[in-house]
């Protein structure tokens, strides 16, 4: 994963994985849980935040 915050920030923070198709959406949270925003694809307005990638390191 990112060694420092900001790449962190970056790959991770604001983004949302649309519940019902799976595409990844980038926006604030705030507006995921007024659920203002809708998914690109089939238009649903139920998102999740993405999951952080663990990577083992050897």
């Amino acid at each position: 994963m990112a060694k420092f915050k900001e790449a962190a920030d970056r790959t991770i923070k604001g983004i949302f994985v649309c519940k019902r198709c799976k595409s990844k959406q980038r926006t604030s949270a705030q507006k995921v849980v007024l659920k203002t925003v809708k998914c690109r694809n089939c238009g649903s307005k139920v998102f999740r935040a993405l999951r952080k990638i663990k990577v083992s390191g050897k």
